[in-house]
């Protein structure tokens, strides 16, 4: 079989699509598909184009504003004895909903950045582990609210660092702590669990931290691992509306609700040494070669394929433990490797990324987020809001059934029908993917009976279509 073609290597396996000529984003790579791949790692990965956004600990005050300003006006429209006395005033409840709004602000950023990046292998990056460590805003305004500042504090700044710099930045963040219920766990032998036994341990999110962020589901953990990890990090938890705890919407250990006493993870003891216990373990489970093979596995599912070959696994596992799980060794490793460049295509886009890749292809900068959000929620995958801890499939069968590919087709001829003074498409053709495009594509799109019908006909091309 012949190895695809290195430009859709590049911008379909690693990239978020190609977005016009191909040719002006290979020229400062002398060419290569590759080089621009590899220089895209040496980028700072963080926001980068100038667009202020609100930290997830004032956007939790402000959360807590509007909670608080919501429940006064239900207590005065109850106290009211006439809703229609023209001297009350409207009501808190409608007013716009600030979290939505946050939401779609965080989301134009994002589709906006994916849009102007030369590859996107870092977006792809980020998307990968934001799925890894899934939150969804179907929990709660909280996390709608939140959901966006903690993939750009916890995982964005990480993507190319220490696995276990994000583990530990992830488990703190209070949009994780609130999304897996820990911010109310309490030790059973706490100080306050003995003044207010109706309070008891959580074990969602030590449970997801080994099952999801580390070890694997098949990571040699037992129920007394969930157990003993979900003890060590009572007491992590955020600051709420009073403040009573800490600053409101800040990581906060609190050492009255944490169990005393030492844990055994992992046939290992960890001393009673308050939110340093927490982190201690996390270090570990961060650094074990279970979590090493895990990653690996997920890394080369995501990029290469739904089984990828077990050498590359190896490979790819070696590289994190030798460097103690730098994620950027770990990439440079999988993007240098012989078996990105020369094994097939067979991977489905997921939904964000063919929409995202759809807006590049068509040259249509993201102005203002609901359009890409409404394809989203059609296609099955909301903007971080996934059905579980789990994330989303990454496996194509999830993204290739017929009611899925139908979607996509009437996606395509929807966004086609809305290009103004549309492009001819062979000739869109030819300047984006050039010799990477099968003669069947080209003689589809040739005999399109207009521009719109070509167009959709390249979105649903298994060039474009495939990673």
């Amino acid at each position: 079989m012949e190895p695809p073609h290195s430009l859709l290597v590049a911008f379909n396996r690693f990239g978020v699509g190609i977005r016009g000529g191909a040719a002006m984003y290979l020229t400062g790579s002398g060419g290569d598909p590759r080089a621009l791949v590899l220089s895209e790692l040496k980028n700072n990965p963080t926001i980068s184009h100038g667009t202020i956004l609100q930290s997830s600990r004032d956007l939790l005050q402000t959360l807590f504003v509007e909670q608080k300003a919501v429940q006064e006006a239900r207590s005065a429209q109850l106290a009211t004895p006439s809703i229609h006395d023209p001297n009350i005033p409207k009501p808190f409840l409608q007013q716009p909903n600030v979290a939505q709004d946050i939401y779609r602000q965080e989301a134009l950023v994002r589709f906006q950045q994916a849009f102007r990046a030369p590859c996107g292998i870092l977006e792809r990056l980020t998307a990968f582990w934001a799925n890894h460590f899934a939150v969804s805003c179907q929990k709660a305004p909280f996390v709608r609210m939140t959901a966006g500042a903690f993939e750009r504090e916890a995982i964005r700044p990480h993507i190319l660092g220490r696995f276990r710099d994000m583990a530990r930045a992830v488990v703190q963040h209070p949009t994780m702590l609130f999304y897996l219920d820990n911010a109310q766990s309490v030790g059973p032998e706490s100080i306050v669990a003995k003044s207010n036994p109706k309070r008891g341990l959580n074990e969602n999110l030590a449970r997801e931290i080994l099952e999801l962020h580390t070890l694997g589901l098949n990571g040699g953990y037992t129920q007394a691992d969930v157990t003993a990890l979900a003890k060590i990090i009572t007491g992590w938890t955020y600051g709420s509306a009073d403040g009573r705890l800490g600053p409101p919407g800040s990581f906060v250990f609190e050492p009255r609700w944490h169990e005393p006493g030492l844990q055994i993870l992992l046939k290992k003891t960890f001393g009673q040494d308050g939110v340093s216990q927490g982190e201690a373990a996390l270090d570990m489970l961060s650094t074990q070669p279970a979590t090493a093979l895990f990653i690996a596995t997920k890394m080369a599912r995501h990029f290469i394929a739904d089984v990828p070959p077990p050498s590359l696994i190896k490979q790819l596992a070696k590289t994190f433990l030798e460097t103690g799980g730098d994620l950027g060794a770990v990439t440079y490793r999988l993007v240098s490797s012989q078996e990105a460049w020369s094994l097939p295509l067979t991977k489905m886009r997921t939904p964000r990324d063919f929409v995202i890749a759809s807006m590049r292809l068509l040259n249509r900068t993201p102005e203002e987020p609901q359009r890409m959000l409404s394809a989203l929620n059609m296609l099955g995958e909301p903007l971080w809001s996934p059905p579980g801890p789990n994330g989303f499939p990454d496996m194509s069968a999830a993204w290739m059934t017929p009611e899925q590919l139908q979607l996509r087709l009437d996606l395509s001829a929807q966004l086609a029908r809305q290009v103004r003074d549309p492009p001819n498409p062979s000739d869109l053709l030819e300047e984006a993917f050039g010799a990477a495009a099968s003669e069947a594509t080209r003689i589809a799109v040739r005999r399109a009976e207009s521009k719109q019908q070509g167009l959709a006909l390249l979105l649903m091309a298994p060039e474009f279509q495939k990673r």
